[in-house]
């Protein structure tokens, strides 16, 4: 079976979530792509969904939060050959965010924070590094 991102350029999505103090949250990732780094929450857009609606669901999944609105930010084109991955995805601001987040896919996900864009823990996954350009223009 083919697979996304390996076989062919796979679609995905991202969300930024950020805290009125400004600390953004991050999860440390499991495995590829980029296993160990700290990244946004996101993941794989499924055939006939928004990518809107992947990045809130996929964000609602990895953390238990509920998530309002979300609003683009960018779009990202990662081809990481040491992972053999290639993606196209497009990354959101969340607007509305309830709740406290916690680790709910800890197969896919090992450690999680609340961190200010000025100390980001490394590594920071080449996904997070393009969202925090993007808002960092944005501000």
């Amino acid at each position: 079976m083919a697979r996304p991102g390996v076989d062919f350029p796979g679609v995905g999505c991202g969300l930024v979530i950020r805290r009125d103090d400004g600390r953004v949250l991050l999860y440390r990732r499991v495995g590829a792509p980029e296993a160990g780094a700290w990244n946004i929450v996101g993941g794989k857009v499924d055939a006939m969904e928004p990518s809107a609606e992947a990045a809130r669901r996929e964000a609602e999944e990895e953390t238990g939060l509920t998530i309002g609105g979300v609003d683009f930010l960018c779009l990202t084109e990662e081809i990481l050959p040491a992972d053999g991955q290639h993606w196209l995805s497009m990354i959101y601001l969340a607007r509305e965010v309830r709740g406290e987040p916690r680790l709910t896919e800890p197969d896919k996900l090992s450690d999680m924070g609340w961190f200010d864009l000025d100390d980001l823990p490394q590594p920071l996954s080449v996904f997070a590094t393009r969202a925090f350009a993007a808002l960092a223009g944005r501000d």
